[in-house]
Protein backbone atom coordinates (compact mmCIF):
# COMPACT_ATOMS: atom_id res chain seq x y z
CA UNK A 1 0.00 0.00 0.00
CA UNK A 2 1.51 3.25 -0.96
CA UNK A 3 1.02 6.54 1.06
CA UNK A 4 0.59 9.86 -0.34
CA UNK A 5 3.84 11.73 1.06
CA UNK A 6 3.03 15.19 2.58
CA UNK A 7 6.30 17.28 3.70
CA UNK A 8 5.83 18.88 6.90
CA UNK A 9 7.66 21.66 6.91
CA UNK A 10 5.18 22.88 10.56
CA UNK A 11 7.84 22.59 13.68
CA UNK A 12 5.49 18.95 14.23
CA UNK A 13 4.37 16.77 14.48
CA UNK A 14 6.50 15.68 11.51
CA UNK A 15 6.63 14.00 8.78
CA UNK A 16 6.92 10.38 9.20
CA UNK A 17 8.56 7.44 7.39
CA UNK A 18 5.75 4.43 6.38
CA UNK A 19 7.41 1.90 8.40
CA UNK A 20 6.73 4.03 11.54
CA UNK A 21 3.14 4.56 9.95
CA UNK A 22 2.49 0.85 9.43
CA UNK A 23 3.89 0.24 12.81
CA UNK A 24 0.62 0.86 14.07
CA UNK A 25 -1.33 -1.88 12.60
CA UNK A 26 -0.65 -4.45 14.98
CA UNK A 27 -3.33 -7.04 16.33
CA UNK A 28 -4.98 -5.84 19.21
CA UNK A 29 -3.74 -6.07 22.68
CA UNK A 30 -4.59 -5.39 26.09
CA UNK A 31 -1.61 -3.56 27.20
CA UNK A 32 -1.69 -5.05 30.56
CA UNK A 33 -0.18 -7.96 28.95
CA UNK A 34 3.77 -8.78 29.67
CA UNK A 35 4.41 -8.38 25.51
CA UNK A 36 2.90 -4.75 25.27
CA UNK A 37 4.99 -4.32 28.81
CA UNK A 38 8.37 -5.60 26.70
CA UNK A 39 7.70 -2.90 24.20
CA UNK A 40 7.41 0.15 26.71
CA UNK A 41 10.48 -0.94 28.28
CA UNK A 42 12.18 -1.01 25.33
CA UNK A 43 10.37 2.36 24.61
CA UNK A 44 11.57 3.81 28.21
CA UNK A 45 15.14 2.67 27.92
CA UNK A 46 15.80 3.07 24.65
CA UNK A 47 14.81 6.95 24.91
CA UNK A 48 17.16 7.30 27.83
CA UNK A 49 19.96 5.80 26.20
CA UNK A 50 19.78 8.57 23.75
CA UNK A 51 21.08 11.04 26.29
CA UNK A 52 22.25 9.43 29.00
CA UNK A 53 22.82 6.22 31.32
CA UNK A 54 20.37 3.92 32.10
CA UNK A 55 22.43 3.31 35.72
CA UNK A 56 21.48 7.42 36.29
CA UNK A 57 18.65 8.65 34.33
CA UNK A 58 15.27 6.57 33.39
CA UNK A 59 12.18 7.79 31.22
CA UNK A 60 8.87 8.36 32.35
CA UNK A 61 5.87 7.76 29.49
CA UNK A 62 3.03 9.48 29.42
CA UNK A 63 -0.07 9.87 27.09
CA UNK A 64 -0.25 13.38 25.92
CA UNK A 65 1.16 16.23 23.84
CA UNK A 66 4.22 17.34 24.61
CA UNK A 67 3.35 19.95 27.14
CA UNK A 68 1.82 17.12 29.51
CA UNK A 69 5.99 16.05 30.12
CA UNK A 70 6.19 19.82 30.85
CA UNK A 71 3.40 20.16 33.07
CA UNK A 72 4.34 16.57 34.92
CA UNK A 73 7.64 18.02 35.88
CA UNK A 74 7.15 21.52 37.09
CA UNK A 75 3.93 20.63 39.05
CA UNK A 76 5.85 17.34 40.23
CA UNK A 77 9.07 18.05 41.29
CA UNK A 78 9.39 21.44 42.87
CA UNK A 79 8.23 22.06 46.58
CA UNK A 80 8.16 24.75 48.98
CA UNK A 81 11.35 26.39 46.97
CA UNK A 82 11.62 28.28 44.07
CA UNK A 83 12.13 27.69 40.09
CA UNK A 84 13.17 30.22 37.70
CA UNK A 85 12.00 30.30 34.35
CA UNK A 86 13.65 31.16 31.54
CA UNK A 87 11.50 33.11 29.14
CA UNK A 88 12.33 33.86 25.49
CA UNK A 89 9.37 32.95 23.73
CA UNK A 90 5.90 30.89 23.79
CA UNK A 91 7.15 27.99 25.46
CA UNK A 92 9.35 29.82 28.18
CA UNK A 93 5.77 31.79 28.71
CA UNK A 94 3.87 28.87 28.57
CA UNK A 95 5.80 27.64 31.89
CA UNK A 96 5.51 30.60 33.72
CA UNK A 97 1.62 29.96 32.50
CA UNK A 98 1.84 26.16 34.38
CA UNK A 99 3.77 27.74 37.20
CA UNK A 100 1.19 30.14 38.22
CA UNK A 101 -1.83 27.66 37.92
CA UNK A 102 0.12 25.38 40.59
CA UNK A 103 0.62 28.18 42.39
CA UNK A 104 4.13 27.49 42.52
CA UNK A 105 6.81 30.38 44.38
CA UNK A 106 8.61 31.14 40.79
CA UNK A 107 11.14 33.85 39.33
CA UNK A 108 10.54 35.29 35.48
CA UNK A 109 13.76 35.77 33.51
CA UNK A 110 12.00 37.50 30.53
CA UNK A 111 15.03 37.24 27.79
CA UNK A 112 15.16 38.43 24.01
CA UNK A 113 13.01 35.65 21.64
CA UNK A 114 15.56 36.56 18.94
CA UNK A 115 19.01 36.66 20.62
CA UNK A 116 21.47 34.90 22.79
CA UNK A 117 20.30 34.10 26.77
CA UNK A 118 22.78 36.90 28.88
CA UNK A 119 24.49 34.65 31.28
CA UNK A 120 25.59 37.12 33.23
CA UNK A 121 22.27 38.65 33.97
CA UNK A 122 21.24 35.43 34.59
CA UNK A 123 23.72 34.35 37.03
CA UNK A 124 23.15 38.21 38.39
CA UNK A 125 19.44 36.67 39.40
CA UNK A 126 20.51 34.14 41.04
CA UNK A 127 23.32 35.45 43.02
CA UNK A 128 20.23 38.37 44.13
CA UNK A 129 17.35 36.34 44.85
CA UNK A 130 19.50 34.03 47.00
CA UNK A 131 21.04 36.70 48.63
CA UNK A 132 17.76 37.58 49.77
CA UNK A 133 16.46 33.95 50.45
CA UNK A 134 19.32 34.30 53.13
CA UNK A 135 18.24 36.91 55.05
CA UNK A 136 14.57 35.31 54.95
CA UNK A 137 12.91 37.61 52.55
CA UNK A 138 12.80 34.85 49.97
CA UNK A 139 12.89 31.43 49.53
CA UNK A 140 16.32 29.73 47.75
CA UNK A 141 15.82 29.03 44.02
CA UNK A 142 16.23 25.11 43.80
CA UNK A 143 15.33 24.76 39.89
CA UNK A 144 16.11 26.14 36.39
CA UNK A 145 13.72 25.70 33.60
CA UNK A 146 14.45 26.43 30.21
CA UNK A 147 13.64 26.08 26.39
CA UNK A 148 16.45 24.23 24.80
CA UNK A 149 15.42 24.90 21.30
CA UNK A 150 12.72 27.72 21.40
CA UNK A 151 10.40 26.73 18.31
CA UNK A 152 8.50 30.23 18.75
CA UNK A 153 11.59 31.47 16.41
CA UNK A 154 14.23 28.77 16.04
CA UNK A 155 16.86 30.00 18.22
CA UNK A 156 18.91 27.37 20.50
CA UNK A 157 19.72 28.35 24.16
CA UNK A 158 23.08 27.40 25.55
CA UNK A 159 21.61 24.92 27.67
CA UNK A 160 25.59 23.48 28.77
CA UNK A 161 26.62 26.93 30.05
CA UNK A 162 22.91 27.28 31.39
CA UNK A 163 24.19 23.66 33.16
CA UNK A 164 27.21 24.77 34.19
CA UNK A 165 25.65 27.99 36.50
CA UNK A 166 22.96 25.43 38.06
CA UNK A 167 26.19 23.23 38.89
CA UNK A 168 27.69 26.34 40.45
CA UNK A 169 24.73 27.20 42.67
CA UNK A 170 23.33 23.83 43.55
CA UNK A 171 19.96 24.01 41.33
CA UNK A 172 18.35 21.38 38.93
CA UNK A 173 18.12 22.62 35.32
CA UNK A 174 14.74 21.38 33.46
CA UNK A 175 14.62 21.02 30.18
CA UNK A 176 11.89 21.58 27.61
CA UNK A 177 14.04 19.29 24.42
CA UNK A 178 10.60 19.47 22.95
CA UNK A 179 12.30 19.92 19.18
CA UNK A 180 15.84 19.03 19.99
CA UNK A 181 15.74 15.67 21.48
CA UNK A 182 17.02 13.18 18.99
CA UNK A 183 17.56 16.17 16.59
CA UNK A 184 20.56 17.70 18.56
CA UNK A 185 23.23 15.46 20.87
CA UNK A 186 22.34 16.01 24.01
CA UNK A 187 24.38 14.62 27.37
CA UNK A 188 22.64 14.83 29.91
CA UNK A 189 25.42 14.49 32.52
CA UNK A 190 27.82 16.73 30.79
CA UNK A 191 25.01 18.85 30.71
CA UNK A 192 24.09 18.68 34.18
CA UNK A 193 20.35 18.53 33.16
CA UNK A 194 18.22 16.52 35.43
CA UNK A 195 14.91 16.28 34.06
CA UNK A 196 14.21 16.46 30.32
CA UNK A 197 11.15 16.75 28.42
CA UNK A 198 9.61 15.93 24.94
CA UNK A 199 7.94 14.17 22.90
CA UNK A 200 7.03 11.31 20.43
CA UNK A 201 6.08 13.37 17.18
CA UNK A 202 9.23 15.75 16.54
CA UNK A 203 13.11 15.10 15.79
CA UNK A 204 12.74 11.32 17.01
CA UNK A 205 10.12 11.10 14.11
CA UNK A 206 7.18 9.22 15.96
CA UNK A 207 3.48 9.66 15.83
CA UNK A 208 2.11 12.34 18.02
CA UNK A 209 0.29 11.00 21.00
CA UNK A 210 3.52 10.15 23.53
CA UNK A 211 4.74 12.64 26.37
CA UNK A 212 7.99 11.81 28.34
CA UNK A 213 9.80 12.86 31.17
CA UNK A 214 13.91 11.35 31.45
CA UNK A 215 14.45 12.14 34.87
CA UNK A 216 17.92 11.45 36.70
CA UNK A 217 16.95 8.87 39.25
CA UNK A 218 18.94 10.13 42.23
CA UNK A 219 16.81 13.81 41.72
CA UNK A 220 13.36 12.02 41.32
CA UNK A 221 13.61 9.68 44.55
CA UNK A 222 13.79 13.29 46.13
CA UNK A 223 10.39 13.99 45.13
CA UNK A 224 8.72 11.11 46.53
CA UNK A 225 7.69 13.12 49.61
CA UNK A 226 6.38 16.11 47.88
CA UNK A 227 3.04 16.52 48.60
CA UNK A 228 1.30 15.79 45.56
CA UNK A 229 -0.45 18.59 43.27
CA UNK A 230 -1.71 15.71 40.75
CA UNK A 231 -2.74 12.60 39.83
CA UNK A 232 -2.08 11.74 36.11
CA UNK A 233 0.69 13.85 35.47
CA UNK A 234 2.33 12.64 38.47
CA UNK A 235 5.94 12.00 37.88
CA UNK A 236 7.35 9.90 40.77
CA UNK A 237 4.47 7.46 40.95
CA UNK A 238 4.31 7.07 37.26
CA UNK A 239 7.96 6.25 37.60
CA UNK A 240 7.47 3.64 40.79
CA UNK A 241 4.64 1.74 39.32
CA UNK A 242 6.13 1.66 35.64
CA UNK A 243 10.04 0.57 37.51
CA UNK A 244 7.60 -2.45 39.29
CA UNK A 245 5.58 -3.64 35.83
CA UNK A 246 6.77 -2.06 33.35
CA UNK A 247 3.18 -0.29 33.18
CA UNK A 248 1.39 2.60 32.92
CA UNK A 249 -0.68 3.38 35.87
CA UNK A 250 -3.44 4.36 33.28
CA UNK A 251 -4.71 3.48 29.63
CA UNK A 252 -1.31 4.00 27.43
CA UNK A 253 -1.78 4.80 23.59
CA UNK A 254 -0.63 1.77 22.36
CA UNK A 255 -0.77 1.92 18.64
CA UNK A 256 1.45 5.29 18.84
CA UNK A 257 3.97 3.13 21.08
CA UNK A 258 4.35 0.91 18.63
CA UNK A 259 5.19 3.50 16.09
CA UNK A 260 7.60 5.12 18.73
CA UNK A 261 9.35 1.82 18.81
CA UNK A 262 9.86 1.59 15.12
CA UNK A 263 10.86 5.29 15.28
CA UNK A 264 13.42 4.59 18.03
CA UNK A 265 15.03 1.34 16.37
CA UNK A 266 15.41 3.95 12.94
CA UNK A 267 17.03 6.76 15.15
CA UNK A 268 19.40 4.14 15.91
CA UNK A 269 20.08 3.14 12.78
CA UNK A 270 20.51 6.50 11.28
CA UNK A 271 22.77 8.02 14.72
CA UNK A 272 21.10 11.42 16.41
CA UNK A 273 24.44 12.84 15.01
CA UNK A 274 24.08 11.80 11.21
CA UNK A 275 20.44 12.90 12.00
CA UNK A 276 21.57 16.47 12.74
CA UNK A 277 23.57 16.51 9.88
CA UNK A 278 21.51 15.82 7.54
CA UNK A 279 18.71 18.82 9.27
CA UNK A 280 21.68 20.86 9.09
CA UNK A 281 22.09 20.12 4.88
CA UNK A 282 18.16 20.58 4.46
CA UNK A 283 18.86 24.19 6.41
CA UNK A 284 21.77 25.25 4.64
CA UNK A 285 19.41 24.49 1.25
CA UNK A 286 16.83 26.29 3.04
CA UNK A 287 18.87 29.13 3.94
CA UNK A 288 20.30 29.55 0.41
CA UNK A 289 16.96 29.41 -1.07
CA UNK A 290 15.49 32.72 1.15
CA UNK A 291 18.75 34.69 0.42
CA UNK A 292 17.85 34.02 -3.11
CA UNK A 293 14.82 35.76 -2.97
CA UNK A 294 15.48 38.24 -0.50
CA UNK A 295 13.66 37.07 2.36
CA UNK A 296 15.02 37.95 5.63
CA UNK A 297 15.46 35.61 8.98
CA UNK A 298 14.58 37.00 12.32
CA UNK A 299 17.35 35.06 14.15
CA UNK A 300 20.88 35.55 13.36
CA UNK A 301 22.60 32.70 12.15
CA UNK A 302 25.06 31.87 15.24
CA UNK A 303 21.94 31.56 17.28
CA UNK A 304 20.10 29.52 15.31
CA UNK A 305 19.31 25.61 16.10
CA UNK A 306 19.05 24.64 12.09
CA UNK A 307 16.16 22.78 12.95
CA UNK A 308 13.70 25.97 12.52
CA UNK A 309 13.88 29.31 10.77
CA UNK A 310 11.59 32.07 10.92
CA UNK A 311 10.84 34.44 8.12
CA UNK A 312 10.01 37.85 8.47
CA UNK A 313 6.84 38.30 5.98
CA UNK A 314 7.66 40.08 3.15
CA UNK A 315 5.88 43.72 2.30
CA UNK A 316 5.35 43.40 -0.95
CA UNK A 317 2.07 43.97 -2.45
CA UNK A 318 -0.30 40.49 -3.52
CA UNK A 319 1.54 38.59 -0.56
CA UNK A 320 -0.80 37.14 2.18
CA UNK A 321 0.42 34.37 4.22
CA UNK A 322 -2.92 32.48 4.03
CA UNK A 323 -2.80 32.34 0.43
CA UNK A 324 0.73 31.42 0.15
CA UNK A 325 -0.17 28.17 3.05
CA UNK A 326 -2.99 27.19 0.67
CA UNK A 327 -0.90 27.14 -2.56
CA UNK A 328 2.11 25.15 -0.82
CA UNK A 329 -0.56 23.23 0.61
CA UNK A 330 -1.94 22.11 -2.63
CA UNK A 331 1.93 21.28 -3.73
CA UNK A 332 2.31 18.94 -0.96
CA UNK A 333 4.44 21.03 2.01
CA UNK A 334 2.90 22.63 5.00
CA UNK A 335 3.91 25.77 7.04
CA UNK A 336 3.07 27.49 9.92
CA UNK A 337 2.87 30.60 11.24
CA UNK A 338 5.12 32.85 13.48
CA UNK A 339 4.46 33.54 16.92
CA UNK A 340 6.41 36.70 17.79
CA UNK A 341 4.47 39.53 18.40
CA UNK A 342 7.11 42.28 17.11
CA UNK A 343 7.50 40.77 13.87
CA UNK A 344 4.87 39.45 11.28
CA UNK A 345 6.81 35.80 10.19
CA UNK A 346 6.04 32.46 9.09
CA UNK A 347 8.20 29.48 10.04
CA UNK A 348 10.03 26.76 8.38
CA UNK A 349 10.87 23.59 10.22
CA UNK A 350 13.77 20.84 8.60
CA UNK A 351 12.99 18.06 10.93
CA UNK A 352 11.48 14.72 10.60
CA UNK A 353 11.41 12.25 7.57
CA UNK A 354 12.69 14.92 5.04
CA UNK A 355 16.10 15.34 2.58
CA UNK A 356 17.56 17.94 0.88
CA UNK A 357 15.91 16.99 -2.07
CA UNK A 358 12.46 17.68 -0.68
CA UNK A 359 13.81 20.96 0.85
CA UNK A 360 14.87 21.75 -3.02
CA UNK A 361 11.66 20.85 -4.30
CA UNK A 362 10.24 23.70 -1.60
CA UNK A 363 12.05 26.45 -2.82
CA UNK A 364 11.32 25.85 -6.43
CA UNK A 365 7.85 25.92 -5.19
CA UNK A 366 8.13 29.18 -3.16
CA UNK A 367 9.99 30.56 -5.83
CA UNK A 368 6.91 29.39 -8.10
CA UNK A 369 4.52 31.27 -5.91
CA UNK A 370 6.43 34.88 -5.53
CA UNK A 371 6.67 34.77 -9.17
CA UNK A 372 3.63 34.50 -9.99
CA UNK A 373 2.70 37.83 -7.06
CA UNK A 374 5.22 39.74 -8.56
Amino acid sequence: MEIKRNILLNPGPATTSDTVKFAQVMPDICPREKEFGDVMEFVSKELTNFVGSNDKYTTILFGGSGTASVEAILSSIVDDKTILIINNGAYGKRMCEIAEIYNLNYVEYKSSPIEEINLNELEEIIKTHNSKSLSGDKNLISHIAVIHHETTTGILNDIKAIGSICRKYEIDMIVDAMSSFAGIPIDMDEMNIKYLASSSNKCIQGMAGISFVIASTESLEKTKNIKPRNLYLNIYKQYSYFKDNYQMRFTPPVQVLYALKQAIIEAKEETIEKRYERYKECCKILWAGLDKLNLKKLVNEKASSMLLTSIIEPEIEGYNFDALHDYLYNKGFTIYPGKVASKNTFRIANIGQIYPENINKFIEVLEEYFTGIV
